[in-house]
């Protein structure tokens, strides 16, 4: 049996491309709308994070759309910060941080999977 998958037509990465595509228009999304809540939180005098996590999950995207590993590294920026914006805001209240942490932690796994994809797109080849 032959794989068609890697001839020079769909070079090897192609069909994991989509999944990166994806995830990337939807922080790209999302990340958009945090970041309009997060400025208007900061002209009422409230907090910058997420003004600051919205454009971090943005510019993930953006990296992610252009199958750059800098996405992960960037991503892992905002979710760490995200960590410390938490422990900063609540402490040691496991409960109230759940809510805060769960979504972002959920794309730092989907973000995470899309290194071997990101490895082999053609764009690295």
């Amino acid at each position: 049996m032959s794989d068609i998958t890697a001839s020079p037509a769909n070079p090897p990465g192609h069909e994991t491309s989509w999944g990166v595509k994806i995830l990337g228009w939807v922080c790209v999304l999302f990340g958009a709308v945090i970041l309009a809540g997060g400025v208007w939180l900061i002209f009422l005098g409230g907090s910058w994070y997420y003004g600051l996590a919205g454009l971090g999950l943005a510019a993930t995207g953006v990296l992610l759309n252009r199958y750059m590993m800098e996405a992960i590294w960037l991503y892992l920026v905002v979710w760490i910060g995200t960590v410390v914006w938490a422990w900063w805001e609540v402490g040691a209240d496991w409960w109230a941080e759940v809510p805060r942490l769960v979504a972002p932690t959920v794309i730092l796994i989907l973000v995470l999977l899309c290194i071997p994809a990101l490895r082999r797109h053609p764009s690295k080849l």
